[in-house]
């Protein structure tokens, strides 16, 4: 049995983790097994998410007074809580693909994206944006593209130059 100080040490470390987080992820899970639990938190891992399964009670006291606090209404019955201080993006990704492929253990039951409450039908949506890295490529790649042109269109003139000229010189061969 977890003494005080232990419930209120437990209460603090996950108050501060909250704290630092940009978004955050609640879900239940019933008839649970090890693997798929071990599965579930190393996709989370990869993610570079940090993943808690918490009492309700410890849940409901450590939001308070944060931007989760909406959110507390859904610490009901088994509560895991999912969060990240990284993009929000590739934690929805990861939360509702996993959600969707093992809906017989797992149910999404809310989350929080810049503090906001979000269902799990937004969450989908959020999923479906490209990350920051992704967004960044792509913004990387259409400025590249647009030097590129640039470049072919400055070595447009000598290689066209070139080619009237040596064009002038097979004709004055012939003739």
């Amino acid at each position: 049995m977890k003494t005080r100080e232990r419930k209120q040490a437990d209460l603090n470390a996950l108050t501060a983790e909250l704290g630092n987080s940009k978004s955050a992820m609640i879900v239940s899970f019933n008839k649970l097994t090890v693997s798929k639990d071990q599965e579930f938190r190393s996709r989370l891992r990869e993610a570079g998410a940090k993943y808690q399964v918490v009492k309700n009670t410890i849940a409901r006291l450590a939001v308070k007074g944060t931007p989760y606090e909406e959110a507390s209404e859904h610490f009901k019955g088994v509560t895991g809580i999912a969060w990240t201080e990284n993009d929000p993006v590739v934690l929805s990704k990861t939360i509702s693909k996993f959600v969707k492929d093992n809906a017989d253990f797992f149910t999404f039951k809310a989350g929080v994206v810049d503090g906001k409450v979000v269902d799990q039908k937004q969450v989908e949506a959020i999923a479906s944006l490209p990350s920051k890295e992704e967004l960044l490529s792509q913004l990387l790649y259409v400025i590249n593209a647009q030097a590129e042109r640039l470049v072919t269109v400055i070595n447009a003139v000598p290689r066209d130059l070139v080619s009237v000229i040596k064009q002038i010189g097979d004709k004055k061969e012939e003739a």
